[in-house]
């Protein structure tokens, strides 16, 4: 992978998914998206669990109790965002990207160097704010440096057997030949860009 500094990138990322997020009303919760079989609420609160669990990582902490999914409380769209602001004051610390980050949620002893387990987050996050987006009727834009980032992480993830896998994060890819890099990303990560009404 080219050198590329993910964490300023992560915070763009994250912040579109705080600005979808604070969208979100009441009467949305229950609506379907994107992502597997999860409802909204269900996505918000994927999204706040894998934002504490990528923050403890980033502190060496390997409790897979931090990995379990969480409620959202009264206030989901306030829980959410205070996850996601967690998160960004974890990685902004000086010298993220050179720690080793425990990732129970992978597996029992996986462990990744700090830049990497950055740039999971980080696609991460793209995809499930194009995945909010699409749940609520609406758009979610990112800067070309965000999209051509995306993209590079997009492409080494496994293909094949490992999207089948229990607890796959993404799905297997989907053809796609239209127009838009967004769209590009998430189809190879198992998003179809048409959807709902694929």
């Amino acid at each position: 992978m080219p050198t590329i500094d993910f964490v300023p990138l992560d915070r763009l990322a994250v912040n579109a998914s705080i600005e979808v997020a604070a969208g979100v009303t009441d009467a949305d919760l229950a609506r379907p998206t994107p992502c597997r079989a999860w409802t909204v609420y269900g996505l918000l609160a994927h999204m706040a669990t894998q934002h504490y669990g990528f923050a403890a990582a980033s502190r060496g902490d390997a409790n897979p109790e931090i990995w379990k999914l969480r409620e959202l409380g009264d206030d989901p769209v306030q829980t959410y965002i205070e996850s996601a602001e967690h998160v960004l004051e974890a990685f902004a610390e000086e010298g993220v990207t050179e720690r080793i980050f425990p990732l129970p949620e992978f597996g029992p002893d996986v462990k990744a160097p700090g830049h990497q387990a950055v740039s999971f987050h980080f696609v991460d996050y793209v995809v499930h704010s194009w995945d909010l987006a699409k749940a609520l009727g609406t758009t979610v834009d990112f800067t070309q440096d965000v999209l051509d980032a995306a993209w590079t992480v997009a492409q080494i993830v496994p293909l094949g057997e490992a999207r089948l896998a229990p607890g796959a994060a993404f799905g297997p890819n989907v053809a796609w030949s239209g127009a838009g890099q967004l769209d590009r990303t998430v189809a190879l990560l198992g998003r179809n860009p048409l959807w709902p009404a694929s």
